[in-house]
């Protein structure tokens, strides 16, 4: 017996068959699959800010699973439930918490931190503590802005300080003082300039004539016979030796002359007498000349 579809079973059939592939697109956009076994967990949290349904979850930076829905617990005072799904793969330890992360870009990511240090599991549809980190607004409502307002008026006395300092008349004169003695500056850098310029090169030319000079000298005297020299100049200090020698001894007149002193004073006596006799023929010369004309 067939079954005869009249028009309306057939409308009903392709819309609810429509309605079908329309959720599970849906669900397949936010990266749900219906096809896929997962687990359940709930997360106690008392603040979900920027969390969304199909917000991922993450285990050290892995994407394990989303966010199924999120229900606010009337039975207690200020406690919402996250609903999550998990791979069935997926076990989470006793002790394990889950922290709710603001993103710039997705707004919120939750982060499962498992528990490493036991080996006890919780089955599906267990309830795990969520954990919200510092908010970097608050943090900085609560810690920043009251430690700048205090700063405030330490910055208002360190503007008054630095406008006294530059409305001072020393820092003027120092100013005036620094432009001028930029100004010698550049002015003995154009001198040394020129210096470098002109003057170095006629001393580096002189130097070189006057490398060019000593090396010269030194191959005249490397030419030179300088041990002929050497024993000529022994020789002579030699006879020099032998002279002195000589005048040391009293073999010779001039050693005696020199060395005997009781012919030096025999000496000295024969001057002596010798004057007297000629102041004595000064003072009476007709002792000893007679003038005899007949």
């Amino acid at each position: 017996m067939k079954i005869k579809l009249t028009k309306e079973i057939v409308i009903g059939l392709v819309a609810i068959i429509s309605l079908t592939f329309l959720y599970i697109g849906v669900n397949y956009l936010k990266g749900i699959n219906l096809f896929k076994p997962v687990n359940h967990y709930f997360v106690s949290c008392s603040n979900v800010k920027d969390v969304t349904i199909s917000t991922p979850v993450y285990v050290d930076g892995f994407k394990v699973g989303l966010v199924r829905n999120i229900v606010y617990d009337y039975s207690t005072n200020g406690k919402i439930n996250i609903e999550i799904s998990l791979e069935k793969s997926m076990r989470i330890t006793k002790g394990t918490y889950v922290s709710i992360e603001k993103t710039l870009l997705s707004g919120a990511e939750l982060h499962i931190h498992q528990n490493t240090y036991v080996n006890e599991y919780l089955k599906s549809g267990a309830t795990l503590e969520g954990r919200m980190p510092e908010d970097m607004m608050s943090a900085v409502q609560e810690k920043i802005l009251p430690q700048i307002s205090a700063l405030i008026p330490a910055l208002d006395s360190i503007l008054h300080g630095l406008q006294d300092l530059v409305s001072h008349p020393a820092l003027s004169q120092s100013l005036n003082h620094i432009e001028n003695t930029t100004a010698q500056l550049e002015v003995s850098s154009r001198q040394l300039s020129r210096l470098l310029g002109n003057d170095i090169p006629v001393i580096a030319d002189n130097l070189k004539t006057t490398s060019d000079n000593f090396v010269l000298l030194s191959e005249e005297m490397k030419n030179l016979n300088l041990t002929a020299s050497v024993k000529s100049l022994n020789l002579t200090l030699d006879n020099l030796n032998t002279m002195t020698t000589r005048l040391n001894s009293r073999d010779n007149s001039l050693g005696l002359l020199l060395n005997d002193s009781s012919l030096y004073k025999s000496l000295n006596l024969t001057l002596d007498n010798l004057s007297g006799l000629l102041i004595d023929m000064k003072q009476h010369p007709k002792r000893y000349v007679h003038f005899s004309l007949f």
